[in-house]
């Protein structure tokens, strides 16, 4: 188990984690492919093409390629997650309920669904729906008769001694925090450091594992560091992975390949 903390995998995440322990890992954020379904490129009303998300890691052939991709991975999370953690996972209208409905038949037992209200979304170029403002993460334990981590005093200290809600109001990467190659955003999904923070402080200790098997651009790595957690991070491409590094810098913090 040594050889993997804190440090980013190189590889598929479906086989890395047959080789890491059962019962190992303390909490797991997971940002999977999203499977958009884009038809083609999207242009504002100038003309000038959206940088969207076209990368071939988020394209499938069909809805069951993607419901196998996704029963897959995360019987592989579950199994390495201890019978007391939680896992996280992210997702937009696209692919959402699909992940939600295989964590069910899987055996999960869901907290709550956490609604990532961005206080700076991308427009609707076209005006054809409603602006899509949200994401959405599923919060679950292993089992329903999991005894999990919460801390429930540390998230009222967000909101003015309040209960903290549901809905979260955070902006999505920009600025000095979205990392860019050759002037274009380097990640197409990066998360903002905001929501790490977040979920890693709620829902996991000092010195606990926080697995994260689709790392990207490293974000949850070098927030799991900053706050005193380890981290196991698995990842298949390479500039990705170079990304991450760039990212941890921001932490002062240059990421290891396992």
């Amino acid at each position: 188990m040594d050889k993997y903390l804190n440090k980013i995998i190189k590889g598929d995440c479906i086989e890395i984690l047959k080789d890491i322990p059962e019962n190992s890992v303390d909490l797991i954020f997971a940002d999977p492919p999203y499977n958009l379904q884009l038809q083609g490129d999207l242009y504002r009303p100038n003309q000038t093409r959206v940088d969207g998300v076209n990368d071939k890691w988020d394209q499938y052939s069909s809805f069951e390629e993607y419901d196998q991709f996704t029963y897959d991975w995360l019987k592989s999370c579950k199994r390495v997650l201890k019978k007391d953690g939680t896992i996280w996972v992210i997702g937009s209208y696209h692919n959402i309920f699909r992940v939600g409905k295989i964590m069910q038949d899987l055996g999960f037992w869901t907290l709550n669904d956490v609604i990532w209200i961005k206080t700076n979304p991308m427009p609707n170029f076209k005006g054809t729906r409603f602006n899509n403002t949200q994401e959405t993460l599923i919060w679950a334990t292993k089992s329903q008769k999991s005894k999990y981590t919460f801390h429930y005093k540390s998230m009222k200290a967000f909101g003015d001694d309040k209960q903290m809600r549901s809905d979260w109001y955070i902006p999505i990467c920009n600025g000095k925090e979205r990392i860019k190659l050759n002037g274009k955003k380097a990640h197409s999904t990066q998360k903002p450091e905001a929501l790490l923070y977040r979920i890693i402080v709620a829902t996991s200790n000092p010195g606990d594992i926080v697995l994260d098997p689709f790392i990207g651009s490293g974000t949850t790595g070098a927030v799991a560091k900053k706050l005193g957690r380890n981290f196991i991070g698995i990842e298949k491409e390479n500039v990705y992975i170079k990304i991450a590094n760039e990212n941890a810098k921001i932490f002062n913090y240059n990421f290891q390949l396992a």
